[in-house]
């Protein structure tokens, strides 16, 4: 079996990259790179807007969450890379996608919506990250 950096590619069931667009903030887009193993998701999350042009999006915070098999509530989670601005937003998305899809979530990067239109306000927020749970939990059924 072939291997790419630890990885038997016989266990990459799917790999997807998907672009979500906000209706608060016409212009910006969340870019999700999704690619779903045998027994885990890896997401990477960035924000792009029309003014950003082709630069590279940072990494953000790296967060590790698995399901909790004795408090299927609250999923426990790790951070592996930390970056203060980002952290808690990708903690927040890996443990929601790991307590809907009942597997372990490798969640990356994070959004910057300070050139949305509201200037990164709680409610675009809180909009992004409910497109980003609704589109991984659609992709991760079909």
């Amino acid at each position: 079996m072939a291997a790419v950096t630890g990885i038997p590619v016989n266990d990459v069931n799917d790999h997807k990259e998907l672009a979500v667009e906000l209706s608060s903030s016409p212009g910006t887009r969340i870019n999700l790179h999704l690619t779903t193993y045998a027994t885990s998701l890896l997401l990477f999350v960035a924000t792009t807007t029309i003014d950003s042009g082709d630069g590279i999006a940072p990494l953000g915070s790296f967060v590790y969450a698995m399901p909790d098999r004795y408090n299927p509530t609250q999923p426990m989670s790790t951070a592996l890379y930390t970056v203060p601005s980002t952290l808690d937003f990708a903690t927040r998305l890996a443990k929601v996608l790991a307590r809907r899809l009942k597997i372990p979530c490798y969640v990356g990067g994070g959004i910057n919506l300070s050139n949305a239109a509201g200037g990164g306000t709680v409610e675009e927020e809180t909009e992004a990250f409910r497109a980003i749970v609704d589109a991984v939990v659609a992709q991760h059924g079909a």
